[in-house]
């Protein structure tokens, strides 16, 4: 054999372990990226799995609660807390036309449960309660017990003109009383269409809304009850 025929076989042999050593790398190569896609498969088969993202499931954004409504709340709570006082006073005393007894107690029906509402939001938004004044519920008809002067809020009865309520008898305390409750009442309208204006939490909004319109409907029945005295 020639030196140039040696050349050559040695050329095709080293070219031939040449090609199987890169077959032999190109399988070693998918083998080792076979995990990796096995691990990309299951990452995404995990995350169609996976829980929906916080709130997904939750009802319907009901929005952000903003410094408003914080200040609604807890004014009106207080608010509320003073017509369930004059209400009490009202119902323990004798010889007040029935009308207006009845209304007296759908104004503690009424305001009982939104109090109840509005101190559970204060305390969800991690709130302290406002400023506080009547005695809600007490139902003895004793001696007011307003321990401030809040008379500034809007439609608040002063001191002094609850112990005229405690004072009057009869008819004439009926009249006081829808006197003093319709003046209340458009305080609390002027603080919920503040809240309407102002309000971003949208149950906030939505008592208030429901204030404006029951508080309108007893200052009108109200407002008959006196021109029939």
């Amino acid at each position: 054999m020639t030196r140039t025929t040696l050349l050559v076989s040695a050329a095709v042999a080293a070219s031939a372990l040449t090609l199987t050593a890169c077959t032999g790398g190109g399988d070693d190569t998918a083998t080792a990226a076979a995990p990796a896609g096995t691990s990309a498969d299951a990452s995404a088969e995990s995350g169609t799995n996976a829980p929906s993202e916080p709130g997904a499931d939750a009802p319907a954004d009901e929005g952000e609660r903003s410094a408003a409504d914080v200040m609604f709340v807890r004014m009106m709570i207080p608010h509320h807390e003073q017509a369930i006082e004059m209400s009490d006073i009202m119902l323990a005393k004798p010889d007040v036309p029935a009308d207006v007894t009845a209304l007296a107690e759908e104004i503690k029906a009424g305001q009982n449960p939104e109090i109840d509402q509005m101190e559970a939001w204060l305390d969800q938004w991690g709130q302290p309660p406002g400023p506080r004044d009547g005695h809600r519920g007490h139902g003895g008809g004793g001696m007011p017990v307003m321990g401030n002067d809040m008379s500034m809020m809007d439609g608040m009865l002063s001191a002094d003109e609850l112990q005229q309520l405690f004072d009057a008898e009869g008819t004439d305390a009926a009249r006081l009383y829808l006197e003093q409750m319709i003046a209340h009442h458009e305080g609390a309208i002027d603080m919920a269409q503040g809240e309407v204006s102002d309000g971003t939490y949208q149950p906030t909004v939505d008592l208030a809304r429901s204030i404006i319109d029951t508080q309108q409907q007893e200052i009108a029945r109200m407002r008959e009850m006196l021109a029939a005295m």
